[in-house]
């Protein structure tokens, strides 16, 4: 469960060392964009030499590897690859590449002997990522898929706009893929970093059509973000009445059941139970 995720650059000390200071819900260790090509071995090293000397709890660690069409996935993969991380994000993702990736790293799993399973956050930021996003998100290992609006822009030939209504169709491809496979509906960042009510409305659009989480490009977003997708005291409430009347009613050993004059039936103890968990989980 993510609310927030926020990129920090891998050539970036000083943010790295206040990685777990940010109250985004994951990190993410950008060794693709935010690193021009002649630092990107030096920032492998730097986010390599750093994840040995600290500890993180409660905070997922994802790196942004460069692309498996590229030279330099294969060594980063083998030198970041450890119990300190959590999730491999996958830029451009395909289908093809996506499996790749889950292969990549259930063999590099098993000859480091890690005591856990690396995710994978495949970005779909292609028209083809798209077209193919159901698949990729079945994928093992696959966490959450990650909606990379710039780029998808520019691979569709459109103007990437405030009002957004040409990702529209592929935002809600993503969440229905997500959906379906019970992973994170991960939204595009907002990249006006000083626009409050531009990020408040773009956030609160993506949560309405189902996003769970969505990233950040800098640390001013993260309040918001994570309140947007935290449930509100009135949700949990609601939430705690409905698995109360349901617990009631399995005493009694009645059948249906209604609180508050709606009829409350499998899907809606579902998303009771998941609020309340998400609740718990970030101690709300």
């Amino acid at each position: 469960m993510r609310r927030s995720l926020l990129f920090i650059p891998a050539n970036s000390p000083a943010m790295l060392q206040n990685a777990d200071v940010f109250a985004s819900d994951s990190v993410i260790f950008d060794l693709e964009d935010a690193v021009v090509l002649s630092e990107k071995d030096a920032a492998l090293s730097l986010v390599n030499e750093y994840l040995k000397k600290f500890e993180f709890d409660n905070l997922e660690i994802i790196i942004r590897i460069n692309g498996l069409d590229t030279l330099l996935s294969k060594n980063e993969l083998d030198t970041i690859v450890n119990d300190k991380i959590d999730t491999v994000m996958l830029p451009k993702a395909t289908y093809e590449t996506t499996l790749q990736l889950s292969k990549m790293l259930e063999k590099i799993e098993k000859q480091k002997k890690l005591t856990k399973k690396i995710g994978i956050i495949p970005i779909i930021e292609l028209a083809k990522s798209v077209i193919e996003v159901n698949q990729i998100a079945s994928v093992r290992g696959v966490t959450g898929l990650l909606l990379g609006g710039e780029d998808l822009a520019t691979d569709l030939e459109v103007e990437r706009t405030e009002q957004g209504l040409e990702i529209l169709l592929s935002r809600s491809m993503v969440v229905l893929a997500a959906k379906a496979n019970q992973i994170d509906a991960i939204d595009t960042p907002y990249t006006q970093t000083q626009n409050d009510e531009g990020l408040l409305k773009d956030t609160l659009f993506a949560k309405s059509l189902g996003m769970s989480a969505k990233v950040c490009i800098h640390p001013n977003q993260i309040e918001t973000i994570n309140q947007v997708f935290s449930p509100n005291e009135d949700e949990i409430a609601y939430a705690e009445k409905i698995l109360n009347a349901v617990s009631q009613n399995m005493n009694n050993h009645k059948g249906a059941f209604s609180v508050d004059g709606k009829m409350i039936d499998k899907p809606i103890i579902e998303r009771a139970q998941k609020l309340l968990e998400k609740a718990k989980k970030w101690k709300l």
